[in-house]
């Protein structure tokens, strides 16, 4: 498998932590976001997306985090990243998709841009917009971790919520947002990087980090 992604990018963070919870060997290939390299037409040509990650597998390119992981988890149902029961699958999807649908499309990097150029905000005001967004999603999330009252993971052991939550609690440190409100989503996240497939698939140990 190869994976064609950004070392910063939370879809390719999240998708190299599936692909590491699952024990699955794969190649990266990096897609240099900074630079437009994901609208080169040799790219646009297997990924009208224009996007990362895509992930070639089985003989197909294959695009959109989420529906990449679900793909992985069908295919490859060892080391499952759901739990057995329905309420708990449950759970996991609400907590998940509270990341994935509501923060992902207002914070990635063509808006960001967009409202640099041609917008013309001041990165002062991106980082607040950015913060305005992360509280409206984390609160809740918090709260509702709370109310599950949850230990070290989710459940016993790591799996689809902690793939999509790790890399976004990375982006809420860069843009210095304020994470002393979420002590239970702090804790899942240190024990998640204390284990070595997060290690692995951390932003910083990436072939293109910089």
């Amino acid at each position: 498998m190869k994976l064609y992604g950004y070392w910063r990018s939370s879809t390719s963070y999240r998708l190299r932590l599936a692909l590491e919870l699952k024990g699955l060997a794969y190649t990266v290939c990096p897609v240099n976001l900074v630079e437009n390299a994901q609208r080169d037409e040799a790219f646009t040509a297997r990924n009208p997306f224009a996007g990362v990650p895509m992930l070639q597998a089985d003989g197909r390119d294959r695009a959109q985090s989420m529906a990449i992981i679900e793909w992985l988890d069908e295919r490859y149902p060892d080391r499952p990243l759901l739990p057995a029961g329905i309420e708990d699958r449950f759970t996991a999807r609400e907590l998940t998709y509270a990341i994935a649908t509501e923060l992902h499309a207002p914070l990635n990097l063509p808006v960001l841009k967009y409202l640099k150029h041609p917008l013309g905000h001041s990165q002062d005001q991106i980082d607040t917009w950015y913060r305005h967004w992360l509280a409206k999603t984390l609160r809740p999330l918090e709260a509702r971790l709370e109310q599950l009252d949850t230990g070290q993971f989710l459940f016993d052991a790591p799996g689809l919520f902690e793939l999509v939550l790790i890399p976004q609690l990375y982006n809420a440190r860069r843009f210095a947002y304020d994470l002393s409100q979420s002590p239970r989503m702090t804790r899942i996240e240190a024990a998640c990087l204390a284990l070595p497939a997060f290690q692995r698939a951390h932003p910083d140990m990436q072939p293109d980090a910089g």
